[in-house]
């Protein structure tokens, strides 16, 4: 399910729901790291974004105390050093090159640096009149993974269903949310959207593949309202990303392949769309995601310490670790990392 800006804020004012903190990153960097899935491997096998504290590098221990090493965060909460990333997007023409397409910022917030990301921590789904959750904020060292880079079925990517594109007609569509690449031009662009679990363990920061100390409730969704199994008792706020792909800029069907299907490929080589995924790292300062959370608040009134666009854009552009051609400005005959859509 998604919903609209205007739908957010009547929902928040039509009835006591608890926290929903929604909140937009600027751009960090785009490069080849990713520290949780393949540590101190410099470059990483695919390209990714990254938003959040400029700490950020590759190999970030678990017991890297992310608030202390940032000296700034990308994120409008001015508290929040924690780290999110996904892949990038490419566009595949049909001479066989490939281009990384851009990103829009979301409704409200104009200015960000690279589009970046907008992210949500919520308590409760938005149509519970009732709310009664009392979740806990991560704890420091505390990452998660979720998605399946392998996938290329409906099928291999079922237990994932809480990842999701939607075809954009304007900055407000929001509507018929598939788990595939939609199959025809979209002409706002298209919006990935990532739901983290919602139940942990309670013991485990992490887990071998960054996904076992964390599950979805019982009943699948954390939309459902579900209670969570007994092997992760411990309730945690719903951690959304959504990312603009502007693949307007990619429309021409001269330029789509000759059969017509769809020529959008994720920066590892998936061309299906099933193998979305995306990254985690906590790093909120102290207790203030938790004094949050407790909070009946919306988006920005959740109080906190927040930061200007112009504050989180400053401390964009973090130094690359990775130098390379990514394909922002020249077409590049194969992905970086030597991958090919397949």
């Amino acid at each position: 399910m998604h919903w609209t800006t205007s739908t957010l804020v009547a929902l928040a004012f039509a009835s006591p729901i608890s926290a929903l903190i929604r909140f937009q990153c600027s751009q960090l960097v785009v490069e080849r790291l990713d520290p949780l899935v393949t540590p101190g491997q410099v470059p990483s096998p695919h390209v990714h974004q990254i938003v959040g504290g400029n700490s950020f590098n590759a190999t970030m221990a678990p017991s890297k105390d992310m608030p202390g090493e940032s000296t700034c965060t990308t994120c409008q909460f001015s508290e929040d050093f924690s780290n999110y990333w996904t892949a990038i997007l490419y566009f595949r023409a049909r001479n066989g090159t490939y281009k990384r397409v851009p990103q829009r910022s979301n409704a409200g917030f104009d200015g960000t640096t690279g589009g970046g990301m907008t992210v949500y921590y919520m308590t409760d789904p938005l149509y519970d009149s009732q709310p009664k959750s009392k979740v806990s904020a991560f704890k420091p060292g505390f990452r998660m993974f979720v998605g399946d880079i392998n996938a290329r079925t409906k099928e291999q990517a079922a237990r994932f269903r809480q990842l999701t594109y939607t075809c954009m007609e304007n900055a407000g569509s929001r509507e018929h949310e598939v788990v595939h690449f939609p199959q025809k031009p979209c002409s706002y662009g298209i919006m990935t959207s990532v739901r983290f679990p919602t139940c942990w363990d309670g013991v485990n920061l992490d887990s071998p593949d960054h996904m076992a100390h964390m599950s979805y409730p019982e009943s699948g969704t954390f939309e459902s309202a579900g209670p969570c199994p007994s092997t992760h008792p411990v309730r945690v706020s719903q951690v959304l990303f959504e990312v603009i792909w502007d693949t307007s800029k990619f429309n021409d069907p001269a330029d789509w392949p000759e059969d017509g299907s769809q020529p959008f490929v994720w920066s590892f080589g998936d061309p299906t769309g099933y193998a979305n995924h995306a990254d985690y790292v906590f790093g909120w300062k102290d207790d203030s995601l938790q004094k949050i959370l407790d909070t009946s608040c919306y988006a920005t009134s959740c109080g906190g310490k927040q930061q200007s666009i112009a504050e989180m854009n400053k401390c964009a552009g973090l130094k690359k670790t990775v130098d390379e051609d990514i394909g922002e400005d020249t077409w590049l005959t194969q992905l970086p990392g030597g991958h090919a859509a397949e």
